[in-house]
C-alpha cells in the first residue's frame, strides 16, 4: 500500500520535476536545430522530410519523448526490483555484440536489424547505473569494505571490458565516470587522486620522453615522472600518516641525491639519472614497507602500493602506447600532446572544427548559413563534432546558451540527487550526473582540441537514435524515482 505524507502533492505528474523536463525539451530543440545546420546542403528545400537526417532526427526525438512518458508511467519500484535482471540482460547482449558480423567504422558495437541500427553500449549505461544503485543500497553495504568495493568495481568494469572487445574504446571510457559517484558515496579521495596521477604520468612521460635533460642522457619525461612519484608519496605520508618528520626525510633524501647525481652527470661523467631514480624509488618503497611492519599502521603499506603501482604504470605506458592502442588512437594522442602537427590527417577533424567555431564570432553566421559545415569540411559534424555547428551558426552567444543549459541540467541533477530519501535514488542520480558530465566535458573538449578525440556523442545534440534514447532513459528513470520520493510504503 502506498500513502502520501502531508507534504506531498498526490499524483506522479504533479510530483515530477518539471524544471528538468523543461531543460530536456530545450536541449532537444537546440539539438534538432544543430542537426539541421550540420546536415543541410545548399539548395535543399525540405528539412522536415524523412529522407533527410534532420527529418529522421525528428522521428528519434518524437519516439524518445514517448519513451520518456512510458518510463514515467511505470512504478518506481520496478527499477529497483528488476535492476539485476536488466544488468544481466544487457551484459549478455554486449557479449553477443562482440561476435556481431557487422563492422561499422572499425567497430563491432552496432546491432543491425534491417534498416535499424542500435548500439547496446548506450543502453547498458542505465542498466549498470541501476545495478550499482541496487547493490549499494543493500543492507550492510559499506564502500570501505574491500569485498563490497571490489564487487562494485566489477559491476562497472564488466560491461566496460565487453565494449572494449567491441573495439569501441570511447564508449567504454564513459563507464569510468561512475567512479565520480563512488567518490560522493564515501570512496577515499586517494583512489581518485591515484587516477589523476596516472593521467599526469602518462601525459608527461609520453610528451617529454624524447627530450633530454640538461645535455645529459636523461629523458625529461621519465625524470619528471619519477620525481612526481617521490613527491606524491612524500605528501601522502604527511597526509595519511600525519608524520612531518618522515615527510621531510623523504623529500630531502630523494631531492638531495637526485640533485647531486644531476650535477655529477652534467659536469663529470654523463649517465642516465633515471636508473638512479628507479633505485631511489625502490628504496623508498622498501622504507615504507619497513615502517608499516614496525608500526603496524596499514597506511604505510597502501602508500607503498601507490608508489609501486606508479612505477609499474610508468614503465607500462610505452607498451600500452605502442602495442595496445590502435594506430589512429596513438596518432590522435600525439596530435593532442603536440608531438605531431598533422592537420591533414589525424588532426584534420579538430583543426576544421576550430576553424568553424572561430568563424562564428560573437553572434554566429545564422541558421543554415555556416560555410564550414555546409561544405562538409568537418567530418562527423552531425554526430561527434556537432558542437562546432553551434559555434559557427549561433556564435559565442549560442555556445554560451547551450553550455548554460547543460550547467542548469547538471545543477538540477545534483539538487534532485541530494534530496533523495534513500540511497538507491541518490546513487542512481549521481550515476546519471556523472555520465552527462563526462560526455559534456569530453565531447566539447575534443571539439575545441582540449581532450583526445575518442568519439562520444554530445547528449541530446548528436544525430542518432541510440544515444538519444540512452540519455532519455537515463534521465527519465531518475525523474520517476524522484517523483516517488515522498511516498510512504506500508
Amino acid at each position: 500500500m502506498v500513502q502520501a505524507n502531508d507534504n506531498q502533492q498526490p499524483g506522479v505528474l504533479r510530483s515530477l520535476d518539471w524544471w528538468t523536463i523543461a531543460i530536456y525539451l530545450m536541449l532537444l530543440a537546440f539539438g534538432w536545430i544543430s542537426v539541421c545546420g550540420a546536415t543541410y546542403t545548399f539548395g535543399e528545400t525540405n528539412i522536415f522530410g524523412f529522407d533527410s537526417n534532420s527529418g529522421k532526427q525528428l522521428i528519434w526525438i518524437g519516439t524518445a519523448i514517448v519513451l520518456g512518458l512510458v518510463l514515467l508511467l511505470l512504478d518506481d519500484r520496478f527499477y529497483d526490483t528488476f535492476s539485476y535482471v536488466l544488468y544481466g540482460g544487457f551484459v549478455l547482449l554486449l557479449i553477443a555484440t562482440i561476435f556481431n558480423p557487422h563492422e561499422i567504422k572499425g567497430s563491432r558495437s552496432w546491432l543491425v536489424l534491417g534498416p535499424l541500427r542500435l548500439q547496446p553500449a548506450e543502453f547498458a549505461k542505465f542498466a549498470t547505473a541501476l545495478c550499482i544503485s541496487k547493490f549499494m543500497s543493500t543492507y550492510g553495504y559499506s564502500i570501505h569494505k574491500l569485498k563490497d568495493f571490489a564487487i562494485t568495481c566489477a559491476i562497472i568494469l564488466l560491461p566496460m571490458c565487453c565494449i572494449v572487445l567491441q573495439k569501441e574504446t570511447g564508449s567504454a571510457l564513459v563507464y569510468l565516470s561512475f567512479f565520480l559517484m563512488l567518490y560522493r558515496e564515501g570512496m577515499t579521495g586517494s583512489i581518485l587522486f591515484t587516477g589523476v596521477a596516472m593521467i599526469i604520468y602518462f601525459v608527461i612521460g609520453i610528451r617529454f620522453e624524447d627530450v633530454v635533460l640538461w645535455d645529459t642522457p636523461t629523458s625529461v619525461g621519465k625524470f619528471t615522472v619519477l620525481v612526481l612519484v617521490q613527491t606524491f608519496t612524500a605528501f601522502m605520508v604527511l597526509t595519511y600518516c600525519d608524520d612531518l618528520k618522515k615527510f621531510r626525510r623523504i623529500l630531502v633524501a630523494c631531492f638531495g641525491i637526485t640533485l647531486l647525481a644531476l650535477l655529477f652527470s652534467k659536469f663529470v661523467i654523463p649517465f642516465d639519472i633515471v636508473w638512479l631514480q628507479m633505485a631511489l624509488t625502490a628504496a623508498l618503497i622498501g622504507y615504507l614497507v619497513y615502517e608499516g611492519m614496525i608500526s603496524r599502521f596499514r597506511n604505510y603499506f597502501y602508500i607503498a602500493l601507490f608508489a609501486l603501482g606508479s612505477v609499474v604504470f610508468f614503465n607500462a605506458a610505452d607498451y600500452v602506447m605502442n602495442n595496445v592502442l590502435q594506430e589512429h588512437q596513438r596518432t590522435r594522442i600525439n596530435v593532442l600532446l603536440g608531438l605531431d602537427n598533422d592537420i591533414k590527417k589525424a588532426g584534420y577533424n579538430v583543426h576544421q572544427s576550430e576553424i568553424a567555431i572561430g568563424s562564428g564570432g560573437l553572434m554566429g553566421k545564422g541558421f543554415l548559413n555556416g560555410t564550414q559545415t555546409k561544405l562538409k569540411y568537418v567530418p562527423e559534424q552531425d554526430t561527434d563534432f556537432i558542437f562546432c555547428t553551434v559555434g559557427e551558426e549561433e556564435g559565442f552567444l549560442g555556445c554560451a546558451i547551450v553550455l548554460g543549459l547543460f550547467l542548469a541540467l547538471i545543477l538540477r541533477l545534483i539538487h534532485l540527487a541530494e534530496r533523495q530519501p534513500f540511497r538507491f535514488g541518490r546513487v542512481y542520480g549521481y550515476c546519471v550526473l556523472s555520465v552527462f558530465l563526462f560526455h559534456l566535458f569530453i565531447n566539447v573538449g575534443m571539439v575545441l582540441g582540449l581532450t583526445p578525440v575518442i568519439g562520444i556523442p554530445l547528449p541530446f545534440f548528436s544525430y542518432g537514435g541510440s544515444s538519444l534514447w540512452g540519455f532519455t532513459i537515463l534521465l527519465f528513470i531518475f525523474l520517476r524515482i524522484d517523483a516517488g520520493r515522498n511516498l510512504v510504503r506500508t
